[in-house]
């Protein structure tokens, strides 16, 4: 269940993510997460780590699918963690997703689950 109890930089961190891969900008994503950050996503049948997993998985799934993402809801899961409920739409028509974000205390993700509903 979720919290009220969220820092911002976690509110901070899910919206800039968004800001950058709608802007396609694969460096301004990559300069958001740690060295060693994972995203998990089974809806691609891949984890990606590290900047070289992010960078792929941006390249691929945004960049390469021309990926528009728009925040539903974004929810407190203890001060580091947020579910953010997303609508994506590109190439590949229309989707609802989640991601699950944690953040490390500089306010860099360093972890995504993500999945599609």
């Amino acid at each position: 269940m979720g919290t009220d109890v969220m820092h911002p930089a976690i509110g901070d961190a899910a919206i800039a993510l968004v800001e950058a891969t709608n802007a396609y900008d694969v460096n301004a994503v990559l300069a958001l997460f740690t060295a060693h950050a994972v995203i998990d996503d089974p809806s691609t049948g891949h984890r990606f780590d590290g900047h070289a997993g992010v960078r792929d998985y941006v390249e691929r799934f945004f960049v390469g699918f021309h990926t528009v993402t728009r925040i539903l809801s974004l929810e407190g899961m203890g001060a580091v963690s947020a579910r953010l409920r997303v609508d994506f739409t590109g190439d590949f028509g229309h989707e609802v997703g989640r991601l699950d974000l944690s953040v490390d205390a500089a306010g860099l993700s360093k972890r995504i689950d993500a999945d599609l509903e």
